[in-house]
């Protein structure tokens, strides 16, 4: 069999890149920017309007959602429907063995994201539309729903959101 230059640069890559992937497989959970991970919830919540909302204190939840995330790369339930102005709990619990995340966008925020996740696998970001949950914890989002349309949430980490882990919020305008 002969190797061409272009089969000696693949395999030099993959040799390269390998154990890389191996490491981020089972990094720890922290490694992607734990904020909603147990003793964070004392940090100040930083409040900045986006289109699907703001971030909001703990105790101004008025409702809990617990959405649960599986290596099957969904989560269920799939679609929550939101009042305007509502402050929720959004309880992520990850039954899976792997590392999820939740992440609130719009379809084109998110997808943008996902993009810049695949190029940056091992990027560390903490905001507070997001919580990173390793295999078998929970971690919370409290969001005050403030703006009615239709948005959605998905977990990031590259290769899920291209398996369908995503679901849609929509908030209906105050009556």
């Amino acid at each position: 069999m002969t190797h061409t230059p272009t089969t000696r640069r693949r395999f030099q890559q993959w040799l390269t890149l390998a154990p890389l992937a191996a490491w981020l497989a089972h990094r720890p959970a922290g490694a992607h920017g734990d904020r909603h991970a147990a003793g964070a919830a004392n940090a100040p919540v930083v409040k900045e309007q986006k289109p699907w909302g703001i971030a909001a204190e703990p105790r101004e939840a008025k409702r809990s959602i617990e959405i649960r995330m599986s290596d099957n790369m969904r989560f269920t339930p799939s679609h929550l429907e939101v009042t305007e102005g509502e402050t929720l709990r959004l309880r992520a619990a990850n039954r899976g063995k792997v590392l999820h995340e939740i992440v609130i966008g719009t379809p084109e925020e998110l997808q943008a994201h996902a993009e810049m996740m695949k190029k940056h696998p091992g990027m560390e970001h903490d905001e507070p539309y997001m919580a990173h949950v390793a295999a078998g914890k929970r971690g919370d989002i409290t969001w005050t729903f403030n703006r009615a349309g239709d948005f959605e949430f998905a977990c990031l980490i590259p290769g899920h959101y291209e398996m369908g882990m995503r679901g849609t919020i929509r908030v209906a305008p105050r009556a």
